[in-house]
């Protein structure tokens, strides 16, 4: 997933910079599903953060040249439907645990030990192309050359470090 997330600071009360498509005036409740439909988490709340990261693990787990990662409040989540996790080591020993279905294996959410208290979500798993675009690119180092963004993110070489959101 996304390697490194030193010190990151999600501000709880700040939703991500980048929201175009909330009006202030309503309630914002988006789903996300697996292919199958049998594992779903709906957020209540705008993403605190939305990265896109090329590391080779983001590539493999989705199968594409990077992901893109839409983090929120684990109070704004809610989840349903059974779920497998599969746990592997992040940087400096953390973990990060996905979860995907466990009958069409697509990988839908995540927790990430430097992020305690939120959840990543895939964003293509919401398919909604008026989702805000990523803040952040990482691992760019990892990056396909012919792959790039029209609104010109933040670009990392490997990770976000201490001048990443707060």
């Amino acid at each position: 997933m996304i390697g490194g997330l030193d010190d990151v600071h999600i501000d709880s009360e700040a939703p991500h910079r980048s929201w175009r498509s909330v009006s202030e005036d309503r309630d914002t409740v988006r789903t996300a599903r697996c292919c199958c439909s049998g594992l779903k988490v709906v957020a209540s709340a705008e993403p605190r953060l939305v990265l896109a990261c090329h590391c080779v693990e983001c590539q493999r787990r989705t199968g594409s040249v990077f992901g893109v990662s839409a983090y929120f409040r684990k109070a704004d989540i809610s989840l349903s439907g059974p779920s497998k996790m599969y746990i592997r080591d992040g940087q400096d020993g953390r973990k990060l645990r996905i979860h995907f279905c466990p009958d069409c294996g697509t990988s839908v959410y995540w927790e990430l030990d430097i992020l305690p208290g939120h959840y990543g979500v895939a964003v293509g798993a919401f398919a909604d192309s008026g989702f805000p675009a990523p803040i952040q690119s990482l691992w760019e180092q990892d990056r396909h050359p012919w792959v790039g963004f029209e609104h010109n993110p933040s670009r990392m070489a490997r990770q976000l470090g201490s001048e990443g959101v707060k």
